[in-house]
């Protein structure tokens, strides 16, 4: 299912055709951060998918909103100068839907409000005539909390949008406003759109229907493999602000090979005990930050289910001597689809060994990390086949979240989450001693990396030359790493 490694003469795949999502719905109700996480997941699947958002397009075009018509954000009658400029940005932004499409594209996810029947019906029809699947997505919601959630930390409270970065945005009317004057004017403006929205109620088109961004769904009249996906995926999609955190396990007392599932060294206990308590102190003062109490909300991990990985996680579930408070809410869980790669017959061997035993499928693999398979092993392909379910599971999780793993495994899920394409997978710098934060919200990631740990295992002397097929990217220069400063501060990375 996930990235598929065949093509097609249109570029199509599951003989799904073209799909034109239409989000629905009233502001702040969560449709951007539904058609975000929508458009990473059918991209993990090789699918290919944009988000064509009709505020950001009116944002460039017109520019902030002191310079548009103050009726411009009310409905009802308006004047001319506003209609003109609505059609503008309306047209302007459905040619940047059929360019995607015409260059190839699978799905286009509209993100707009689409809040009356008559212009639904108005897009719905054009690109239906075109042979593309029409889907109308509503997001609805009753919770003031997630409202006003929605609200503060995407519409106001975001950081400054000149950091180059996709992944908090602020709207440029808001960013010299009081806040509180700000929430008022958005309410205003949710109050002024609720008197003229007309909910998804006729079955003209398919549509699915989500209440408090996935305590409910609805589907009415939804066919095919690709959609009955997408049905699947948005079931199982929250947004409650959650930290998920990656860090590898410690270093083994074999660590060259795969099928000894060694233990822990000595240095590797010693590694998880400081993996417990930079991740605690972390944790902590983020929480605070936020006004969260850290005893109160629980930690959860996932290790696989090898020894090297779950024995990492031993000291979170215990108290040790240097701890000055009782053990935080912490479950821990094993993932056997968490496994590490399996390197098949290159088990043990040197990147030199390799390349005298087996000069042509070194040459293979060198060509292509990504899809090649070496004898009786796993291709990095096979692995994020094997991880699909792990990231259903990853998006419904709705605790703050540490995973414990192998390079390859982490590899995999934060290109996943940061939304890289699969050939870069391999090519992902996991470091032993580094502790990465990714923070996921409506326009993307936030990540960074704080690096804790010099010991065994990370320098360049306690570095296993034999165990390269896990730790390829590291064996290699030039390849993809999350920068961290050794004080912990962690430098930022944002996509």
């Amino acid at each position: 299912m996930v990235a598929p490694l065949y093509t097609t003469a249109s570029g199509l795949l599951f003989h799904a055709g073209k799909i034109l999502v239409c989000t629905v719905g009233l502001p702040a109700r969560g449709k951007t951060h539904v058609s975000r996480a929508l458009e990473r997941y059918l991209r993990w699947t090789g699918v290919k998918t944009t988000v064509i958002s009709l505020g950001d397009y009116r944002r460039k075009v017109l520019g902030s909103a002191q310079k548009l018509p103050p009726d411009y954000f009310t409905l009802g009658e308006k004047s001319e100068e506003t209609i003109k400029l609505r059609e503008k940005v309306l047209q302007g932004c459905e040619q940047q839907i059929w360019d995607f499409f015409n260059a190839g594209g699978q799905v286009v996810i509209y993100d707009a409000n689409n809040g009356t029947r008559e212009r639904r019906n108005a897009v719905a029809e054009k690109f239906d005539k075109a042979g593309i699947h029409v889907i109308m997505l509503e997001n609805s919601c009753d919770n003031e909390e997630i409202i006003m959630a929605n609200i503060r930390s995407v519409k106001i409270s975001s950081p400054d949008a000149s950091i180059r970065c996709s992944a908090y945005y602020r709207p440029r009317q808001y960013r010299s406003w009081d806040p509180e004057r700000a929430v008022q004017d958005y309410l205003n403006r949710i109050k002024d759109h609720e008197l003229h929205y007309e909910p998804v109620e006729e079955t003209t088109w398919p549509f699915i229907r989500i209440k408090n961004v996935g305590e409910k769904i609805m589907v009415n009249n939804v066919h095919g493999y690709l959609q009955s996906r997408i049905v699947f995926f948005l079931m199982n999609i929250h947004n409650r602000p959650r930290t998920i955190y990656f860090a590898r396990s410690g270093q083994s007392l074999i660590e060259h090979s795969y099928k000894a599932d060694s233990d822990l060294s000595p240095a590797g206990w010693e590694y998880a005990e400081r993996l417990k308590e930079f991740v605690l102190d972390r944790r902590a003062k983020s929480l605070e930050q936020r006004g969260i109490n850290p005893a109160e909300r629980r930690l959860v991990i996932w290790s696989s289910a090898r020894r090297r990985s779950h024995h990492t996680a031993w000291p979170f579930l215990t108290k040790g001597a240097n701890d000055h408070a009782p053990p935080p809410k912490v479950k821990v869980l094993e993932r056997p689809q968490m496994s590490e790669i399996n390197p098949g017959v290159w088990d043990g061997l040197s990147p030199d060994q390799v390349r005298k035993y087996y000069p042509d499928e070194w040459e293979r693999f060198v060509n292509d990390p990504y899809a090649y398979r070496a004898p009786r092993a796993e291709s990095y392909h096979d692995l994020c086949v094997r991880l699909e379910p792990t990231l259903i599971e990853l998006e419904r999780e709705r605790e703050d979240l540490l995973i414990i793993g192998h390079a390859s495994v982490i590899r995999c899920i934060l290109a996943y989450l940061i939304g890289l394409p699969a050939s870069e997978i391999p090519a992902i710098e996991v470091a032993r001693g580094d502790l990465i934060e990714v923070v996921p919200t409506s326009y993307g990631v936030y990540s960074q990396a704080h690096h804790f740990w010099d010991g065994p295992g990370r320098s360049a002397s306690g570095k296993d030359e034999h165990n390269f097929y896990e730790n390829y990217a590291e064996d290699t220069r030039g390849k993809r790493r999350p920068e961290a400063k050794a004080d912990g501060a962690g430098a930022v990375g944002r996509r």
